[in-house]
């Protein structure tokens, strides 16, 4: 029998609740339980493949070639499951698919109506998830926070779920603020009670709170507080707080017990955790050797979300080799507006150039790749980066001055297989004729 966490958060975005659903799903794959997890985003486009970095952070891309939102990047970085687009449920997709069994009939004449038939749509395909699956624990997070209008029929989703399901099936986590003002110098739980009263509104009663802090672990005067007026028990209410390295939070979260709550609650068999190898990971990480700087030379450099998951691929390459990198990001339309800008790049170990839709900072990206080829600068480009580094050649080496490069409609996503030619510098870095590369937007 599937059971089911769901991941609330409440007073304002970016408190972290993707990485508390990451470290609580950690938490129950290393005492030996599958885990899966669920992003419920309620916005109503159908995916997040035409959205812009800017306004929503990058485009993930799985490797079934859908594009999902960031924080499934989150878990696969996290957590051992396989992730496809079943995994990330938006209002765009649910009233789409309601929409068209309508036309179809499908409702028998009946008034479609928020309930029961868009319900019952977000919880049909989240225990399609649980099926397809088969895992142990689903862990569902809902996007934004409590009190959001388009958020409500997820939460009315999950108020249904957790009566239907057995009692000790479900659990419910609830991600809010606790700010400490300079002025006053102490933490106020007064934002987490009314976060958790707006939610008891919508019938909803968190079982966990996770309070968001960043001045260190909730003193139990403060917890006793947020216990007493949002009717937890005290053992269940934690802190996440900062951390040097996020993979550090699942480690965080069990020393204050969090694992043990989880599991009591969910009534799962009582196992010790194994977190030997996830300890060898985060070493790495505390204590590197050397310094790696890289210049990211994109055209979305203001808003490091735009590029998580390549800044996290550069972060586990670095640590796998006992290193720090220093990524920093620079607008590639500087190098337009002055060719001379280009120099700083003699500063770094080695220069990446990311994807990234238009015509808009392309002809600063061509300069930087440019100056790599031409100074033995180590230069890797990805996805539209790449295809710029053709150009760059077509047009310096190969003589082609018009030489230029844009996608079409016809891109291809997801993972695919690619045949290394023996011999060949590729294969000498994989060690193998076959390896699977992944294709994605970059963000637009």
């Amino acid at each position: 029998m599937t059971k089911y966490i769901f991941i609330t958060g409440g007073v304002l975005s970016g408190l972290g609740k993707g990485l508390v659903t990451c470290s609580v799903g950690k938490m129950l794959e290393v005492r030996g339980f599958k885990v899966t997890a669920v992003k419920c985003d309620p916005y109503f486009n159908v995916d997040a493949g035409t959205m812009n970095p800017y306004i929503h952070g990058e485009v993930f891309v799985l490797e079934d070639g859908y594009e999902a939102d960031m924080d499934l990047g989150t878990y696969e970085r996290f957590l051992n499951g396989e992730f496809s687009g079943l995994n990330n449920i938006t209002s765009g997709q649910v009233y789409q698919e309601v929409i068209r069994r309508e036309r179809r009939g499908g409702y028998l004449g009946r008034c479609v109506q928020i309930i029961p038939h868009v319900t019952d749509e977000i919880k049909r395909r989240i225990r399609l998830v649980a099926r397809k699956s088969k895992a142990d624990i689903v862990l569902i997070e809902c996007g934004g926070t409590v009190g959001d209008i388009e958020g409500l029929p997820f939460l009315e989703a999950f108020r249904q779920m957790r009566n239907e399901e057995k009692k000790e099936d479900t659990l419910l986590v609830h991600v809010t603020l606790v700010p400490v003002l300079e002025a006053v110098g102490e933490p106020k739980t007064k934002p987490t009670q009314h976060s958790v009263k707006e939610l008891r509104a919508i019938g909803l009663n968190p079982d966990i709170i996770a309070a968001r802090v960043e001045t260190g672990r909730l003193e139990p005067k403060h917890r006793k507080k947020i216990s007493l007026y949002c009717s937890v028990e005290e053992r269940a209410v934690f802190s996440s707080i900062n951390v040097p390295t996020l993979y550090e939070l699942p480690l965080e979260l069990e020393g204050q017990g969090m694992g043990d709550v989880v599991c009591e609650y969910l009534g799962l068999e009582s196992c010790t955790p194994d977190w030997a190898e996830w300890n060898i990971m985060v070493d790495r990480y505390r204590t590197p050797t050397d310094v790696v700087k890289i210049a990211m030379c994109g055209k979305y450099a203001e808003l490091a979300d735009c590029y998580v998951s390549v800044n996290e691929a550069l972060r586990h390459a670095a640590a796998k080799s006992g290193c720090k990198v220093q990524i920093d990001w620079i607008e590639t339309e500087v190098f337009e507006d002055d060719l001379k800008h280009v120099k700083i790049l003699e500063d770094y170990d080695g220069v990446l150039v990311p994807g990234g839709f238009g015509q808009r900072g392309a002809e600063g990206k061509i300069i930087a790749i440019n100056y790599c080829r031409t100074h033995d600068k180590p230069f890797l480009g990805i996805c539209y980066g790449f295809q710029l580094a053709t150009v760059e050649y077509a047009r310096y080496v190969v003589g082609l001055e018009g030489a230029a490069s844009e996608f079409g409609g016809t891109m291809r996503l997801g993972a695919n297989p690619v045949i290394l030619e023996e011999g060949s510098l590729p294969y000498r870095l994989y060690g193998s004729t076959e390896i699977w590369s992944g294709t994605g937007t970059g963000g637009r």
